[in-house]
């Protein structure tokens, strides 16, 4: 009975992707750098733990074919955390993912790519940043959400304020 149900349709040759506009598809995400330091240890662990933890993040994204629409996407995490002044761990990672991006206008493809692929790569950040860290004997270290459509908007903005500033000094100096 499952044939009975089946609508019977011919396609001519094209996908039905190809006639729905953009496409969006996850390829493959892998950790591209991996790093953990633990510059004071054993000595950090003879000491009252007081940790305070810095973050720094960035991300990348660049063209890997242009037929194909593929682009990789890089999350980069630095987390520095101190007790007492001294460096207890350094973790680095360059999460990673490769994305199709086909059919979308350069604003909507420039926010996919800056913002929703790093929401994307985050929770593995995460994890491996959470399992480092308490492999390396410390305290648990819970990553926060971050919220990346803020910062990809923040982005744009100092983006756009940079050609208006380099104008006024340009037309300033001529």
């Amino acid at each position: 009975m499952a044939e009975d149900t089946k609508t019977g349709s011919t396609d001519s040759g094209t996908s039905p992707a190809a006639n729905q506009g953009p496409e969006f598809a996850i390829q493959k995400i892998f950790i591209k750098d991996l790093s953990f330091e633990s510059p004071g240890s054993p000595a950090v662990f003879l000491k009252e733990w007081k940790g305070d933890t810095n973050i720094q993040l960035n991300t990348k994204a660049r063209k890997l074919n242009e037929q194909d629409g593929l682009f990789e996407v890089e999350l980069g995490l630095t987390v520095t955390t101190t007790s007492h002044g001294e460096t207890a761990y350094l973790v680095e990672v360059k999460q990673a993912g490769v994305f199709v991006a086909r059919g979308f206008p350069e604003d909507q493809q420039g926010h996919l790519l800056g913002a929703y692929c790093p929401n994307l790569l985050f929770p593995f950040v995460r994890e491996v940043v959470a399992d480092l860290v308490l492999k390396g004997g410390f305290p648990q270290l819970l990553l926060q959400p971050i919220n990346f459509d803020a910062l990809y908007a923040q982005h744009q903005q100092e983006q756009r304020s940079k050609p208006a500033e380099a104008g006024e000094s340009g037309s300033a100096s001529a």
